[in-house]
């Protein structure tokens, strides 16, 4: 497929530098075109699987070099729950200062998307050709659901990260400057047509791991259908129906039978716990280094167990699991990067630098090799767990470690438990040091494991080969509960919420009076802290939301001071979209 790109690509080269009308109209039959590359349905089916990649690529960092995954633009780098530590300040995309449509976090994230959309219109357009034969109708129908779900699912996010954008529905093969925005409230109402259009033809169940089901489409229809309540509402319309139907299709995930919260230890590891090794090298993990040994008792428990290798996928018995994305460590040697999870290089703290008088390495017990691009705000990794909100299994060391042994030996801290004020370096004005507190945090199960794939074979201990949830059902729920809340539902939003919160095993269950969009919020940061993406949360919700939380819980005050005075509720259009789009203007959205 790639070859074939790359062939299809110089010829449009060569027709481009070509003024001899003769020589166009010939017609080499030795030569690919758009209309002879694609001869059989496994071609098309290898469109969908490019796809699915584009997905990974947006969403699965794997690439520490890359704009989006530096940027870490899904887990909301700039937002209330992500900031950036103290040697990263280029990264920074909180800073209004500098923040502007020439970005070039927005333009790869906005072209990111119109490449899904381009590799789903080609699937669409060849699935539909009438040489292109099938096993079956119903093959057919799933290859082009897969397909308009991707084109939707683009649109989605397109719609709420950038409001109204371009529509387009076909593949282009000539030049266009005069693409038209729609509307946000346009762009979420193509998508909800496309996902409606499919339901059908995509299957409740499927054999293989990380393909497309009904109720990954069912879940972007509820979130879809917020988007649309909260754009009417914005439009002085009544949003009731919309978030009634929110609620509907959030119905038919979790009352089907089919999908449940994992309320019991499961899976690979489920009579296992978390078993760390006080270390700074290989060679020193020996039993004597286990944080047992240092009376040290991390318990496993099953939120540990949601992100243990191999236990990611429905096919695998987890029942909570809506989509997937699949990684392999044997695939991963045979085909590359892409087949790879770099969180823990992207999000891990850097103990050896900044506490390395007392924890050095880069093994497990420090997170492996992190280079702690961006880093956990205040707000993520304390604020949402004090006073009542403590006791929660989500706060648990075996899900988000707190409990940190030394493993220098000359440190007066070699087997003992750190204190964090030692590791922040509190001083006696009890500040802590900007470097430490910024560089060190409480590591997440999500991105620090226990042992690391490929350390046998010499690997860096920066990445993971564990398949990556996009959508899970705790996310469903918390949908339902943010539509019912809209709808005024507050004991039905605080039910939901529950729900969640008993899987937790918590020791506090929210009322109906406690409910507002902030403990929403506040909610999803417990569950979906390095899962959620959390610019398209905040920018869906009305306007105002974003900034205020951004204001609020930044560790730097740039937004505090470059904010003022300053509104928007989308991400700018890129300067280079609206320079290129020449013979009609695209206006840039407010505040920018």
């Amino acid at each position: 497929m790639k070859n074939k790109v790359l062939i299809l690509l110089s010829i449009a080269g060569l027709f481009a530098s070509c003024n001899d009308a003769a020589f166009l109209r010939e017609n080499p039959e030795t030569f690919y075109t758009p209309e002879n590359a694609y001869t059989s349905s496994e071609q098309v089916k290898q469109i969908i699987t490019t796809c699915y990649q584009r997905v990974r690529d947006i969403y699965c960092p794997f690439d520490n070099g890359s704009m989006l995954n530096v940027w870490s633009y899904r887990m909301g780098n700039g937002t209330d729950i992500i900031d950036v530590p103290n040697i990263r300040p280029d990264y920074r995309l909180n800073d209004y200062s500098i923040n502007t449509p020439e970005s070039g976090v927005y333009y790869d994230t906005y072209a990111n998307f119109y490449y899904m959309i381009t590799s789903a219109n080609t699937a669409i357009d060849v699935a539909n050709r009438p040489n292109i034969s099938w096993d079956s109708e119903d093959d057919k129908k799933y290859v082009l659901a897969q397909a308009r779900f991707f084109r939707a699912f683009a649109y989605r996010n397109l719609g709420e990260l950038f409001g109204g954008v371009p529509i387009v529905t076909e593949v282009i093969s000539t030049p266009r400057y005069d693409y038209q925005r729609t509307t946000r409230l346009e762009t979420y109402q193509f998508a909800i047509d496309e996902l409606e259009a499919i339901l059908n033809d995509l299957p409740e169940t499927i054999n293989e791991a990380g393909r497309l089901v009904r109720a990954a489409a069912q879940h972007n229809l509820c979130q879809l259908y917020i988007d649309k309540g909260v754009a009417l509402k914005a439009e002085g319309a009544d949003p009731a129906k919309a978030y009634q139907t929110a609620v509907t299709y959030a119905n038919a995930i979790i009352d089907s039978g089919l999908y449940a919260l994992m309320e019991d230890r499961f899976g690979t590891r489920k009579n296992e716990n978390p078993k760390f090794y006080f270390a700074t090298k290989q060679s020193e993990k020996t039993e004597d280094r286990l944080y047992t040994k240092a009376g040290v008792e991390i318990k496993g428990n099953v939120f540990w167990d949601l992100f243990q290798m191999g236990n990611q996928d429905y096919q695998d018995g987890n029942k909570e699991a809506i989509w997937c994305a699949q990684s392999d460590y044997d695939v991963y040697k045979e085909e590359g990067d892409h087949l790879r999870l770099d969180y823990p290089g992207i999000y891990g703290p850097v103990f050896r630098d900044m506490a390395g008088a007392h924890m050095a390495g880069d093994q497990e017990d420090s997170g492996g090799f992190g280079m702690c691009q961006v880093m956990p705000t205040p707000y993520t990794r304390d604020i949402i767990y004090e006073g009542k909100w403590a006791d929660d299994m989500r706060n648990s060391d075996a899900v988000f470690r707190r409990t940190i042994v030394g493993n220098v030996k000359t440190s007066p801290y070699f087997g003992k438990v750190i204190p964090w004020d030692v590791l922040y370096q509190k001083d006696a004005n009890g500040n802590y040091n900007e470097a430490c507190y910024t560089q060190l945090y409480p590591i997440s199960v999500k991105i620090g494991p226990d042992f690391f794939s490929g350390a046998e074979d010499g690997l860096q201990l920066r990445s993971i080969f564990r398949d990556d949830y996009l959508i899970r059902l705790s996310e469903t729920i918390l949908l339902r509960a943010e539509a019912k809340l809209r709808l005024n539902d507050k004991l039905g939003a605080a039910e939901d919420v529950n729900k969640l919160r008993r899987r937790a095993q918590c020791g506090y269950l929210v009322t109906a009076d406690d409910m507002n969009i902030d403990l929403i919020l506040d909610e999803r940061a417990r569950e979906l802290i390095y899962e959620e993406s959390r610019w398209n949360t905040l920018l869906r919700m009305e306007e105002g939301i974003a900034i205020e939380r951004i204001k609020k819980y930044s560790y730097w005050d740039y937004p505090r001071t470059t904010l003022n005075g300053k509104s928007f509720a989308v991400w700018p259009i890129p300067q280079k979209v609206i320079d290129t789009n020449k013979d009609v203007r695209l206006e840039q959205n407010k505040g920018w």
